[in-house]
């Protein structure tokens, strides 16, 4: 299956999911940052022009529900919709105070655009401080949460962290600090790890990972580790060393990262679904700047068992 990229305009921090009913949902951050808005169709070249959207939230009057919704992600847990994001009290202030903090919304409805969406509230992670870029994923029996999180200790603005979920609002347990932008990839302009993503083959449980600045030096990092192993213990955790994923000259695709992986029409091939530029950015905050794409391609598997990402492909 040949991708038109870009598979949707405008759109950042895209999340692809592919149901049982054989549609694709689509959600990503909208460039208002103001609601949440889903979409679906039966063909991943179709999510562009697609007549099944609907906003299913909106940004609240006030309080910390109100500015920059970020990158909201769709997950389907034991026959419930949920819809993971980010959100801050105030447009503009980015501090200790008045910075994001992670919410969800819960759906219980069959189909997620029928339903009332319920605020289940924000998650509450070790402390109170930046935090953002939830996900979830199960292994065996398990509900995990893995997200971005800003420590006063820890020079740079996010680490990665991982922990067990009682359900799928709340964390219970050991939460382990799983990455620190240390690298000088991963620390350009920014001291950055966000945006993880989840994919298990082959015998290991693989996060995807951004880094950096979110304009051209933007890129994509990988941490694996076995499905038999503890997750919650940093030694069974590997780490690359270098981006797996970065900017394109060749192909004129800039700062691609923030993914989430699907699966072929077909059923076959897996997909990576990321934003890119088509230019490095020319003046001020990147991200005041709406010329983030949502894109799809086709990546293999090493002989390691690890994905083998390539470059960005060309629009």
């Amino acid at each position: 299956m040949a991708y038109s990229n870009p598979v949707v305009i405008n759109r950042a921090d895209p999340w692809i999911y592919k149901h049982v009913d054989g549609y694709y949902y689509f959600i990503a951050t909208h460039p208002d940052y103001q609601v949440i808005e889903l979409r679906r169709a039966k063909k991943i070249n179709e999510l562009k022009q697609t007549k099944e959207i609907k906003i299913i939230w909106y940004a609240h009057d006030s309080g910390n529900e109100s500015q920059l919704i970020w990158a909201p992600e769709l997950h389907f847990i034991a026959n419930k919709w949920y819809v993971y994001f980010a959100a801050s009290d105030d447009p503009i202030i980015r501090d200790a105070d008045h910075h994001h903090r992670m919410f969800v919304l819960e759906n219980t409805d069959t189909d997620p655009f029928k339903g009332e969406w319920v605020d289940r509230g924000q998650i509450k992670t070790h402390q109170e401080s930046f935090s953002l870029d939830g996900t979830v994923f199960q292994l065996k029996n398990d509900l995990y949460y893995c997200w971005a999180q800003s420590e006063p200790t820890i020079p740079g603005n996010s680490n990665l962290y991982l922990a067990k979920m009682s359900n799928p609002w709340t964390l219970k347990g050991k939460i382990l600090t799983l990455s620190i932008p240390t690298l000088p990839w991963e620390c350009q302009g920014f001291m950055v790890n966000e945006g993880p993503a989840a994919i298990i083959r082959n015998g290991k449980v693989i996060l995807s990972y951004s880094a950096s600045a979110t304009d051209e030096n933007y890129a994509m990092g990988l941490i694996w580790a076995s499905d038999s192993d503890d997750l919650l213990d940093g030694y069974s955790w590997h780490k690359s060393d270098v981006p797996v994923f970065k900017s394109s000259e060749a192909s004129h695709q800039f700062g691609p990262g923030h993914n989430s992986f699907t699966i072929s029409e077909d059923g076959t091939t897996d997909l990576l679904v990321y934003h890119a530029r088509p230019e490095k950015n020319q003046s001020g905050d990147p991200l005041a700047n709406p010329n983030r794409h949502t894109r799809v391609q086709a990546f293999k598997w090493g002989e390691d068992g690890l994905p083998i990402f390539g470059e960005p492909v060309k629009d």
